[in-house]
This record gives structure tokens, sequence and C-alpha cells, in this order.
């Protein structure tokens, strides 16, 4: 078995995961996830949508995100994930020690908690980018960085959807050529809700006295973990079926 089929088995194991039935702490960080969503005021809800927008809105316009690595043109698959483990190490490193202090400065910290983890994270997936090879100053390589963000933390029904854009992204970031109407007509507060589902239950533990420290290096690790896992098998199934011309 060579290397390109080893990941193929890789990523359709992968595949039966994203809609497997979920386990017991999926569904107890959703039942928590919902009845908190429920009491906080809608005010505060708001606050949060335009968080979670602001800082998207950076990543797909602005020029902090683009990373200053140059654009890595690896022939063999191999060597592109091996590259990809090794900026995954570099991130996930830097949001535990960011989980871990912040869950260790009380409520104050806490709040300065989410959007740091976000912006964390889409450094991190702009680094891949670069990694397999996409330009992410196109705005379609752009999109598509968001389109694996939610990938990682949606629910079952997005996840199909998504999938699909990914596995057919040749012909799908077509319409993708400029910004002009795209931010506009995303839906922000489901995009929001559906990622703060995927990690209310991790990162409410972090707020708990005596423990927050602790369960926010494990809430960051997990969370990197798989936002990793889905972002390494977006970019090999593109690179696997040619979709990066």
């Amino acid at each position: 078995m060579n290397y390109e089929q080893k990941v193929r088995g890789e990523i359709a194991d992968w595949e039966r995961q994203l809609f497997k039935s979920p386990g017991w702490l999926e569904k107890t960080s959703k039942t928590i996830g919902t009845k908190i969503n429920d009491i906080i005021p809608a005010k505060v809800h708001t606050v949060i949508t335009t968080t979670v927008k602001s800082i998207v809105r950076t990543a797909l316009f602005g020029a902090e995100y683009t990373p200053q690595s140059s654009v890595l043109q690896y022939e063999k698959l191999e060597l592109a994930d091996l590259e990809a483990q090794r900026v995954f190490s570099l991130y996930q490193k830097i949001a535990v020690a960011e989980g871990a202090g912040t869950g260790a400065g009380g409520l104050l910290l806490n709040a300065v908690d989410f959007p740091a983890l976000i912006a964390i994270k889409m450094k991190f997936l702009f680094e891949l980018a670069h990694r397999y090879g996409y330009d992410t100053n196109e705005f379609s390589e752009r999109v598509f960085v968001l389109k694996v963000f939610q990938l990682a933390f949606s629910g079952p029904e997005q996840r199909a959807k998504l999938l699909y854009s990914i596995k057919h992204w040749d012909t799908e970031k077509k319409q993708y050529y400029s910004d002009s109407q795209y931010a506009n007509n995303l839906d922000w507060e489901t995009f929001q809700k559906e990622y703060r589902d995927a990690i209310d239950f991790r990162k409410m533990l972090q707020m708990l006295p005596g423990i927050g420290a602790i369960a926010g290096a494990w809430a960051n690790y997990t969370i990197l973990d798989e936002l990793n896992e889905s972002a390494m098998n977006a970019y090999r199934l593109r690179r696997l079926t040619g979709t990066s011309e």
C-alpha cells in the first residue's frame, strides 16, 4: 500500500466519523449548550455574534491573517502532511498555553479567550493552506478556509453540505472570485451558534474555580485537534482529486 492509498483509507474513516451518532459527551455538550443559550440575554448573543463576525470578516478580507511564509509546492502529499503536522504542533501549543492562562485568570480573562481562540484557529488554517500549496491571497481560498472551520464545528446537516462543497471545490470556487456579496449572504447567527454548541461544554469547565487552567488547556488542546483533523483531510481531498488548479 502506497502513501496515497493509506491517506484515502484515513479520509474514508474520517468521513464515517463525521456522521456517526453522537456520543455521551456530544449529547451532554449539546444539551448544556442549548440550556445556556436559552438563558443568555439576547443582547449578549448579539455581542458574541458581532465578535465572531468581526474576526471572520478580518480573516476573509484583511491582510493580517495572510501567512508570511511562501506557498509551498510539495509534489508528494506525504511531505505536505509532514509540514502540516509541524504547523499543527506549533499552533496547538499556542492554544494550550492560551487556554491555561485564561482558565487560571477568572471570568474576565475567560471572556478574552473566546475571540483569542478563534484568531489562533484562523491563523493556523491560513498557515496550513500554504503548506498544501494554496495561496490565501486568493479570495476563494479564504472562503475555503472558512468552510473548513465550519466543517469542524457544525452539526450533521451542515457538515453534509460543507463536505459536498469541499469535494466539488474545483467547480464551486468559481463563484468566489470576489468578496462583493459573500459576507452579506453568510448566516452569521447559525455560524456562531453551531460553533458555540461544539465547544461550550469544554469551555464552561474552564470557568470552574480550581481547575480552570487544566480545563482550559484540555479544551483548547482537543478543539485544535478536531480542527486539524478536518483541515488536513479537506486539503488532502483536494490534493487527491486534483482540485488545486
